[in-house]
């Protein structure tokens, strides 16, 4: 096993589990006391995990720092099928779709292909490719560029310029987090960059965030709240914030 894919998989059990156990990562992997030494200090120095004695434990909630694709897929699951199936009432059949690599947008497509028969599809994420591939037809239009393997996706320059030649009737742009001071913020400067592109090319933007991302100040800025139709989330939101928002002036939709 590579070591890139063990230390994914370390992570992914310790999202699963909240803490793990040097003794059984050894036997898991088959590998020497000293090999899973090294993994969980490098994995400590970059912030996924805090070594105790024995094994690790999660870190606290760092919002700086995504955690792989792997991982994010298997978290808030539910609330990404219910916020995916309230962002279905603003698609209609035929239309041209910008959607950018994320989990909650591979949800999302996913919800696209049970309801409609005929869309058009711009995406630079590998998963969310592969699931409408199997709908006849949806037209799939892939953003080449350089493939960022840990995000399953295409990014950089090429994939900007790509994207520049189409305009979308709507984009579904997913965040890592919301905030009425900063606006719209995610991680990864290529993905960022390709989704300001996609933002510009786009008739109407959507978010797409589950209720966790609300309140929270990611790395980099996307955009301004303005820039946005609408955010679309799951029925978790608190009251409290739901009403703030509303106050000002942002549609927040739910089930």
């Amino acid at each position: 096993m590579l070591i890139h894919d063990r230390h994914q998989q370390i992570i992914q059990l310790l999202h699963e589990s909240q803490s793990v156990k040097t003794a059984d990562l050894i036997a898991r992997f088959g590998v020497s006391f000293e090999t899973i030494r090294r993994d969980m200090e490098y994995l400590e120095q970059e912030g996924f995990l805090k070594r105790v004695h024995g094994g690790a434990t999660l870190p606290p909630v760092d919002y700086r720092k995504e955690l792989p694709f792997t991982v994010r897929e298997t978290k808030r699951h539910p609330e990404k099928r219910e916020l995916a199936q309230t962002a279905l009432r603003y698609v209609e059949e035929g239309q041209s779709l910008f959607l950018d690599v994320s989990t909650t947008n591979t949800e999302f497509a996913k919800a696209l292909a049970a309801r409609f028969e005929r869309l058009t599809i711009l995406t630079n994420s590998f998963p969310i490719a592969s699931i409408l591939m199997a709908k006849p037809q949806f037209t799939i239009i892939f953003v080449g560029g350089v493939v960022r393997n840990s995000e399953q996706c295409a990014v950089g320059d090429f994939a900007e310029s790509f994207v520049s030649q189409f305009h979308a009737d709507l984009f579904f742009m997913s965040v890592s987090g919301i905030s009425l001071a900063e606006g719209l913020t995610d991680y990864g400067i290529s993905e960022i960059q390709l989704k300001k592109r996609m933002l510009e090319r786009s008739r109407r933007v959507i978010a797409l965030a589950d209720s966790s991302k609300f309140d929270i100040v990611s790395l980099t800025p996307v955009c301004g709240l303005d820039k946005i139709e609408r955010i679309v989330t799951d029925s978790g939101l608190s009251s409290d914030i739901l009403e703030r928002y509303k106050e000002a002036g942002i549609s927040v939709e739910c089930k």
